[in-house]
């Protein structure tokens, strides 16, 4: 059977068109098995100390009692979150070699939760109902490739800080399985 070259065009942008819809299908599963993940992790760690509590201090200083620990599923501590009234840092474990260009940090982490975050507040500060700097932000701090420290400003709402520190334990540890493969 011959085709015309409209007719090979379209069969062609029909095939990348179904390529599309199913790698976002699979980032869309991947997100949501990793939802999964973060939420049986919370349900797991019965010991572990809601951030929002911590937000109720009204002080800049943070000592090491105040901090969260953040631990994959086989107990090892990454990193360790420190919440206070407008930010939230998490510090990787000293220890800890994780470039920070892996999967899944700047597509799961970054680009979907920190930027679902940042267009929601972007939108808000449109409207009016938020000034502008108030809009959430994130900053990475690396030591060469490797990331160091995740700097998230602007949190606003003491919900977010559980998605947060939830979202980033379970990106870094996909990344750290990615990083051993």
């Amino acid at each position: 059977m011959k085709f015309s070259d409209d007719q090979v065009r379209k069969i062609v942008a029909l095939r990348d068109d179904i390529h599309a819809r199913i790698r976002k299908r699979q980032e869309e599963i991947e997100m949501l098995e990793g939802n999964i993940e973060v939420l049986d992790m919370v349900l797991k760690e019965s010991s572990f100390t809601k951030a929002s509590s911590l937000v109720a201090a009204k002080t800049e200083k943070t000592t090491e009692k105040d901090s969260i620990p953040i631990t994959n599923a086989g107990g090892q501590v990454m990193a360790k979150a420190y919440v206070t009234p407008d930010k939230v840092s998490i510090v990787l474990d000293g220890d800890m070699e994780i470039d920070a260009d892996i999967h899944p940090f700047r597509s799961f982490f970054l680009d979907r939760i920190i930027g679902g975050m940042k267009t929601k507040d972007a939108s808000e500060a449109d409207a009016g109902k938020i000034q502008k700097d108030s809009v959430i932000d994130c900053i990475i701090e690396k030591n060469g490739p490797h990331l160091r420290e995740i700097i998230i400003r602007n949190y606003r709402q003491k919900e977010r800080v559980n998605e947060i520190i939830n979202t980033a334990g379970w990106s870094l540890a996909r990344m750290l399985e990615n990083t051993k493969k």
